[in-house]
């Protein structure tokens, strides 16, 4: 690696290198469902993946119904919450974390077919070391025919990682 080429992010790493081979999206799609169980339950598959940009589909299946034979409402904020996370993941800078502070969801059309969620992350590379800051996610959930079915706002709470403080340990020797 050059002394211009930055790190990458472990889970875009692992991206890339799954994604060339045969069923590597689908592998890394478990990978990502065993770190977070929940998303196990939509069945989604990662189509793209890069800063600033992620795409996740899922197919229409029995398990992922409502009570009128669409996709259920809950199952496409999964797929929205899981394709805005993972983008964010591979989008900040190594210096900092990020977790989910809230979710504004907007129901636009019967979800009748497949779907697939694209998060898009604004360019936080200019983020300062010590800074914290929401960042809105926007991600468009859209059927087979184009048409965006569920629109998200998913609000992220991006802060510094923790530097460990050394603490100097009491000196060990008997208590009075």
């Amino acid at each position: 690696m050059s002394a211009t080429t930055k790190p990458q992010p472990p889970v875009l790493s692992l991206y890339r290198r799954l994604a060339r081979r045969p069923f590597g999206r689908r592998l890394f799609s478990l990978a990502v469902s065993w770190k977070a169980p929940y998303f196990r339950s939509i069945g989604a598959v990662f189509v793209d993946l890069a800063p600033g940009r992620g795409e996740v589909a899922a197919r229409n299946r029995w398990r992922v119904h409502n009570h009128i034979g669409t996709f259920h409402a809950i199952a496409c904020c999964n797929l929205a919450e899981l394709a805005a996370g993972t983008t964010i993941e591979v989008s900040v800078p190594a210096s900092h974390r990020w977790i989910p502070k809230g979710m504004t969801v907007s129901y636009l059309a019967k979800a009748e077919t497949d779907l697939r969620a694209v998060a898009v992350v604004e360019d936080l590379t200019g983020l300062a070391a010590d800074e914290s800051r929401e960042v809105v996610v926007p991600v468009d959930v859209i059927d087979t025919r184009g048409t965006t079915v569920v629109h998200a706002d998913i609000t992220m709470w991006v802060t510094p990682r923790r530097r460990e403080a050394v603490v100097d340990a009491p000196a060990a020797g008997p208590r009075a």
